[in-house]
């Protein structure tokens, strides 16, 4: 589980968050409530790229071999109902 920090609290134990990282955790940073970082370790991180692209690579096939649907002309009015 994430473990979460202000920026604030990142930026003054930044050498803390970062030993943390090197020990397998993930750190979430905050602005005002909000998660606007995730710090994770590179091994990590280029696995979770790994599995993005292996998806990306499975789905673009499985699209290639499906039909193209012939919808015939169309006018840009009949594109955006006015």
């Amino acid at each position: 589980m994430d473990q979460t920090v202000t920026a604030s609290a990142a930026n003054r134990h930044f050498s803390e968050l970062l030993r943390q990282v090197e020990g397998g955790e993930t750190v979430a940073v905050t602005r005002h409530g909000k998660v606007v970082a995730r710090i994770v370790p590179a091994d990590q991180e280029a696995d979770a790229r790994k599995a993005r692209e292996a998806a990306l690579k499975a789905y673009l096939a499985r699209a290639a071999q499906r039909p193209v649907i012939d919808i015939g002309p169309w006018t840009r009015d009949e594109l955006y109902e006015r």
